[in-house]
């Protein structure tokens, strides 16, 4: 299969696309046929060795992804091939098949797409833990998101108006303003 390689901790320039032998779901993991993968700025930190986990080398980045369950491995329940998946990774998303763990691997909701699925998991749940557990922002309260044209920024912004919260959103042209009004 196809893969994203770091051989050596550096700039993603120095990225390469190699054949390598496809991964074997072990006890409590999932193989995924993936579908969508997205970049985020730690997959350019944990190629920079910069990241607070460091992966042996050779590695593929990619810290979450979505696609299709082919396998399971021992013990998982929640999952069967021909499951639509997206899972948080701790690294391994930019290839054409990656291991997750069935604790870190959500079903799909009808109606969302791959596209959507493979940059769903980091950017919400960061979002959403900065504002429900460490900020305990409450209905009626006000929230400034910097950055709000971002993945989390987008995020952040729409997770404070479901909870109820006046939004102000911050970016840096009025283009990626005019995102984040949207």
């Amino acid at each position: 299969m196809r893969a994203v390689i770091c051989r050596a901790w550096g700039a993603v320039e120095d990225l390469t696309v190699e054949e390598i032998a496809p991964p074997r779901p072990g006890p409590g993991e999932v193989l995924i046929a993936v579908k969508a993968t997205a970049v985020n700025y730690a997959d350019a930190l944990l190629v920079a060795g910069r990241y607070q986990t460091r992966p042996a080398l050779p590695f593929s980045p990619g810290l979450e992804t979505a696609g299709i369950v082919m396998q399971c491995g021992a013990g998982v329940t929640r999952f069967t091939p021909g499951d639509r998946v997206m899972a948080i990774l701790p690294y391994g998303g930019l290839a054409e098949q990656a291991l997750a763990s069935e604790d870190e691997t959500f079903a799909i909701p009808d109606g969302m797409r791959f596209e959507e699925a493979g940059a769903f998991p980091i950017a919400y749940i960061s979002s959403h833990v900065a504002l429900r557990w460490q900020g305990r922002l409450a209905a009626g309260e006000t929230l400034l998101v910097l950055g709000a044209a971002g993945g989390v920024g987008l995020t952040a912004v729409e997770i404070g108006k479901v909870i109820g919260a006046r939004v102000i959103a911050g970016a840096s042209t009025a283009e990626k303003l005019a995102v984040a009004q949207e």
